[in-house]
C-alpha cells in the first residue's frame, strides 16, 4: 500500500453547505434560518445572560457582602501537620508544598497553634500565632520569621 492509495472512509468526509444560492438548492432565500426576526439578521447573535431586553437576572439580584481585592492571599498551616517532617528539619514554604501540606503561595505562609509538636524543627514562615510560636520553641525547635 502507498500514500496515493489512501482514502477516506466513506461518510467520514461531509461537504459543506451552500446557503444562500437559490431556491433550487433546498437551502435558498433565507438560507435555513427561518423568517425575519433578531437571528435571522447578519451579526444576529444573542449574547449570554441576555433576556430580550428585561432585566436580567444576574442584575434583578442582590448584591452581598464585600469582596477586598486588595487582601492578601495567605497559606494557613497548622502545628499540627508538621509533625509529618523529620526531626532536626528545616520546614519552609517548598518543604510543605513538596509533603503536600500547603500550596505554594507567593503572598506568604501563616503558620498557627493548632495540634501537637513533639519534635524539633527550624520553621521559617512570614507570620506565626502566638501559640504557634510558642509551641515550636517547647519543642526545642526554632521559629523564623522571613
Amino acid at each position: 500500500m502507498k500514500l496515493n492509495d489512501l482514502t477516506a472512509v466513506p461518510g467520514s468526509r461531509k461537504e459543506r453547505k451552500r446557503l444562500g444560492r437559490g431556491l433550487g438548492s433546498g437551502q435558498g432565500k433565507t438560507a435555513g434560518k427561518g423568517s425575519k426576526g433578531q437571528k435571522a439578521r447578519s451579526g444576529g447573535s444573542i449574547r449570554r445572560g441576555f433576556e430580550g431586553g428585561q432585566m436580567p437576572l444576574q442584575r434583578r439580584l442582590p448584591k452581598r457582602g464585600f469582596v477586598n481585592n486588595f487582601a492578601k492571599k495567605i497559606q494557613a498551616v497548622n502545628v499540627g501537620s508538621l509533625e509529618k517532617f523529620a526531626d532536626g528539619a528545616e520546614v519552609d514554604a517548598k518543604a510543605l508544598a513538596g509533603a503536600g501540606i500547603a500550596e505554594i503561595c507567593g503572598e506568604g505562609l501563616k503558620i498557627l497553634g493548632n495540634g501537637k509538636l513533639t519534635k524539633k524543627l527550624t520553621v521559617k514562615a512570614n507570620a506565626f500565632s502566638a501559640s504557634a510560636k510558642e509551641k515550636i520553641e517547647a519543642a526545642g525547635g526554632k521559629a523564623e520569621v522571613i
